[in-house]
Order: structure tokens, then sequence, then C-alpha cells
């Protein structure tokens, strides 16, 4: 019989980093307490908030993560990172007491649509191909971070993001399966060099309980779900929904993402390069409405606002809004 793990730590603040210091101690199964490493992982940072009741540990976050995103994709459908309610009823969900599946449950060609994991952030990680069975690493979609923007304008990873370690540290997972099973490094928890890791890309523990790993290479995520989930609609479920407030756009050929930074409150600006000429989208969160800004460089420049709302809505738009979005029309 599996067992779950307490973990009694300590946390200590130095030189900005969080370093945990722990005793684990078994827990009979059936407790309905959440694996304290997991619940670690994600008070690591400020701004995603927990809370469990018994069945599910509950993550909120708005969905945009304290890194720079974007930059470096070269394959860009020119969807942007807006926040996301993942709050309330729509926050994530992951069961506190996981159970094993009878047989793994494969990711290769199945779940292409919404989050197979969340990584101690608070941003979705989904499967490894996209939408059209593709691997997205692999075909230039993805930052420098691991992460794109989707058909709702919502930021998610489609790796295992590694490079969250440098909060987390090694002892702590960087994620947890939607199975409610944690993802860590390329370490085991202890720092010891990676065991060997099984169909499922992990592998079970008598002082860690079973977890999967992320090695920064393909498959680049878990390779299949370890514990029960239940999927409808090629998705886990439940989960939550990103909210978008525009129409999906479509792929600008040669088009590479140079630039992303904050401009204002609430406001981001990003920029790229496209047919030898720098353009780019400012957008700005204004009460419920989101303004874009486009400067298409010699096509000119436009403006388009639209109403926050659930399957988005155009309010309008300024000189040009009919045809605001020129470079989206290219193929």
């Amino acid at each position: 019989m599996r067992r779950a793990l307490l973990l009694a730590f300590v946390a200590v603040h130095c030189l900005g980093h969080t370093i945990i210091a722990e005793t684990r101690v078994a827990a009979p199964a059936g407790t309905g307490i959440v694996r304290p490493e997991i619940l670690a992982a994600f008070k690591a940072f400020p701004k995603v908030k927990v809370h469990q009741d018994g069945e599910w540990l509950w993550v909120e976050s708005n969905g945009l993560p304290d890194h720079p995103m974007m930059i470096g994709i070269t394959s860009w459908q020119q969807q942007v990172a807006l926040p996301q309610a993942y709050t309330g009823s729509n926050g994530w969900q992951i069961p506190i007491q996981p159970k094993v599946a009878p047989s793994p449950i494969p990711l290769h060609n199945r779940f292409l649509r919404g989050a197979v994991a969340l990584a101690a952030n608070g941003i979705p990680i989904f499967n490894p191909q996209n939408n059209r069975g593709e691997v997205s690493q692999d075909i230039g979609e993805l930052d420098k971070w691991g992460g794109h923007c989707g058909r709702g304008d919502d930021y998610h990873y489609h790796i295992i993001p590694l490079h969250l370690q440098t909060t987390v540290g090694k002892s702590l997972p960087v994620a947890c399966a939607l199975d409610g099973y944690p993802v860590y490094g390329t370490t085991e928890p202890d720092g010891s060099a990676l065991r060997k890791l099984d169909d499922c890309g992990g592998h079970e523990d008598a002082k860690y309980g079973y977890h999967y790993h992320g090695t920064g290479k393909t498959p680049y995520v878990f390779t299949a779900f370890h514990g029960v989930v239940t999927e409808a609609e090629g998705q886990v479920d439940p989960q939550p929904r990103a909210q978008p407030v525009r129409e999906a756009t479509s792929p600008l050929r040669g088009a590479v993402i140079t630039g992303f930074a904050a401009d204002g409150d609430n406001a981001w600006k990003l920029t790229y390069t496209v047919g030898g000429e720098t353009r780019s989208v400012r957008y700005a969160v204004i009460g419920s409405s989101i303004k874009f800004d486009f400067d298409n460089g010699k096509a000119g420049k436009t403006s388009e606002t639209y109403q926050r709302k659930e399957g988005g809505g155009k309010q309008g738009g300024g000189a040009g809004a009919k045809d605001a979005r020129p470079p989206r029309r290219e193929r």
C-alpha cells in the first residue's frame, strides 16, 4: 500500500532564496492532507493562492508568470498574454489523494486540449504536442522559457519549466500533474542523480512517494499519467477555462518575436520583426476592456478595443478597425 507523506519544514531566507530544511514522516493513506512538498512549491510564488477542501487542492493565479514571455518565438499565431481569471470556481483543481491508474494513460496524441499539469508559479503546462499534433518545442512555437500564448490569449508552457528550480530549489517540485503527482527537475529531491524513469516518466520512491521528472529534452513532459484522470472532449476534466476577448488570430509567417516588456500599469508591449521590418503590439487592460495598439510598420498603425467577457466580443476600434490587423491575413 502506498503511503502519504507529511513534511515538516522551516523556511530560511538567505540572499533572496528560500532554503527548505525538511523532515519527513509517514502518514496513513486517507488523511485528506495534500503532500506538503506540493503545497510548499506553490507557496514559493507569492502571487499564487492555494486552499484545500479535503478532496482537492485549489490553486488560483492570474495566468501571468514573473519572467518575460514570448521572446524567441519564430512560429507565431499573433496571440498575446492576457491576465486570466483562474480564481474561485474557475481555479485549478488537483486531487489531494491521487489514485494509481490500472495502466498508464499515454499523452501522445491525446489530451491535445488544455493542461496536463500546473507549474508551481500557477502557469498551466500543456501536452508537448499542440492541438495539431505537432511538438511545439520542435517547430519554433515556444519562447525561451518553454511557453507561448494559446487561442484564448492565454500563456502556458509545453515543456516542464525547469527554470523554476532557481526559485523552489531541487528539493521541491517545479510542477504538479493534474493526476495529483508532483513533477521534479533533473535530480532526485535529495539532490542525488536522477534514477531510471518508468514508462510514465516518473518512479516510486520509498521516501518521496511516486513522482515525475522533467529532463529538458524530448518528450519534454512526462509521457503518461501514472494516476487516474478523467478525459472529456480531449482534455483532463475538471480544469479552468481561459476567457478570450477576441477571435483567435492566424499565423504570421516569417515573424520573430524579439522583445516583450511591461509598458505601464496593466499594459505590455510585444515587439517582433517580419520582412526586415520591426513592428509591435501594445495592449492594456483598462477596467473590463482590453485596448490593442498595432504598429504594422509600412502598413500603418491601428487600434482595437475589446470588452472582456466569456467568449470575447469586439467593442470598437478607431480608424481602420475593420482592417485593424492586416498582417494577420498573411499565410
